[in-house]
């Protein structure tokens, strides 16, 4: 159940079976999401930090006019709320964008890993520092990139992330993302959203239907996005 979990911290640094046998003796809670349901809700106080083990998830902020933001996607393997074991209240909430199935690790026993296993809680703490710098990438993108690219960018970062986690099939990957969440990703309008979609495939990079997402053209889409995966950390080497 957590093989996610073991690649996704696998590609940093080798896992040992004792730092396996932590981490499943850490979780405690198995539960399921529907579509739309918050599986973390901004202003709450967990006691555990949920890992997602299938479907897909979004970090979000809601402001006074009703309006979303999505600030991240959350792939299996992904602690969606892991810094919740230290910043204690959530200032943002984490919705199921499919069905999602979580696993949850009560932070009396991360506490105990952070005290027992060095090696283990280094990587912990990569892992937070990797979802720093893609949220970093996401405010560039966001920023300065043309709306063509930051989509562009969007698919090659899920499609590695996706890869490690062996969710991919050849050079396709499932979204199961409306264009209006997709729009909520890029800060767009639901029009303007359908248009960039189409210009990507007009450039004849990327298939897009029934939410299978399929990259024909990976070197050329690398390029439009100018994606350079070095803030996802992939080199495995001695942490």
């Amino acid at each position: 159940m957590l093989e996610p979990l073991y690649l996704n911290l696998g590609q940093h640094d080798a896992l040992s079976e004792e730092e396996k046998g932590l981490l499943a003796g850490a979780m405690t809670i198995e539960l399921d999401f529907a579509t739309g349901q918050d599986i973390v809700s901004e202003g709450s106080r967990p006691g555990y930090s949920t890992l997602i083990i299938e479907g897909l998830a979004a970090r979000y902020k809601v402001l006074e006019d009703g309006g979303r933001q999505f600030t991240s996607l959350q792939v299996p393997g992904d602690f969606v709320d892991l810094h919740a074991f230290l910043l204690k209240t959530m200032d943002h909430g984490i919705i199921a964008l499919s069905p999602c199935r979580v696993v949850a690790a009560d932070h009396s026993r991360l506490r105990a890993i952070t005290e027992q296993a060095p090696h283990l809680t280094r990587l912990l703490w990569l892992d937070t520092l990797v979802d720093g710098a893609i949220h970093r990438e996401w405010i560039v993108a966001m920023g300065r990139r043309s709306k063509t690219s930051h989509l562009a960018h969007l698919v090659c970062e899920l499609f590695v992330r996706l890869q490690v986690v062996k969710q991919t099939n050849g050079m396709s990957f499932r979204l199961p993302l409306s264009q209006a969440e997709l729009a909520d990703v890029l800060g767009l309008s639901i029009v303007h959203m359908n248009r960039v979609i189409g210009a990507l495939r007009r450039l004849g990079v990327i298939g897009w239907s029934n939410y299978i997402v399929t990259i024909l053209d990976w070197q050329q889409l690398v390029e439009i996005a100018e994606f350079d995966p070095t803030y996802l950390s992939m080199n495995r080497e001695p942490r």
